[in-house]
């Protein structure tokens, strides 16, 4: 997977960085949609909506899983403008909004080698 992740600064808000993330290929998001058609959501949108501790725990949750399958309980209306938004705040993919579920893919950071590493 040619998926390249480089953290660049924000010159509107010093000390805030975010998450650059080459596009996507066609063959990378067919293996990602084969991939989430076996996952269960692990996330639900409620009344409350996109919060910022909803959108802390989806950034919680992909340090531990690439792919992460959210299902809209609540605001199924609004899912078309709310799976972006998602995808952006947690510097992710939106690999796939079908039905009331969306598919978010954020690939592990690379982490560097250390002294004792081969």
């Amino acid at each position: 997977m040619g998926c390249p992740i480089f953290a660049i600064a924000s010159w509107r808000r010093p000390g805030a960085f975010f998450v650059v993330i080459d596009k996507l290929t066609n063959a990378e998001i067919r293996r990602l949609k084969a991939e989430a058609q076996k996952l269960k959501a692990t996330f639900k949108i409620g009344k409350q909506g996109l919060t910022p501790q909803f959108v802390q725990g989806l950034n919680t949750a992909f340090e531990h899983h690439e792919l992460i399958k959210v299902k809209f309980d609540e605001f199924k209306a609004e899912k078309k403008e709310l799976a972006p938004q998602m995808a952006a705040q947690t510097s992710s993919h939106l690999v796939w909004l079908i039905g009331n579920v969306a598919v978010l893919y954020r690939p592990k950071p690379m982490t560097p080698a250390g002294p004792g590493d081969v």
